[in-house]
C-alpha cells in the first residue's frame, strides 16, 4: 500500500476542480427583475402565513378560554 491517502493526488484534485468549474458554468442565474418578483412573492406569502397563524392562535385561545 502507498503511504498517501486515497484520492489526495494532485491529478485527482485538479480533475475535481475542473469538473466543479464546468458545473458552475451550467448555472443559470435569475435576472434582477425575476429575483425581485420572486422575493416579493416570498415576503407576501410569509406575511399571509404569519397572519393566518395569528388568527388561528387567537381563535384557539378564545375557544379554550370559553371552555375553561
Amino acid at each position: 500500500m502507498s503511504s498517501e491517502k486515497k484520492g489526495t493526488s494532485p491529478a485527482l484534485k485538479r480533475s475535481w476542480f475542473q469538473g466543479l468549474k464546468s458545473e458552475f458554468g451550467k448555472i443559470t442565474w435569475p435576472t434582477k427583475n425575476k429575483l425581485a418578483k420572486e422575493a416579493v412573492v416570498v415576503l407576501v406569502i410569509a406575511l399571509l402565513l404569519g397572519c393566518l397563524i395569528v388568527v388561528i392562535d387567537a381563535l384557539l385561545k378564545a375557544g379554550l378560554a370559553f371552555l375553561w
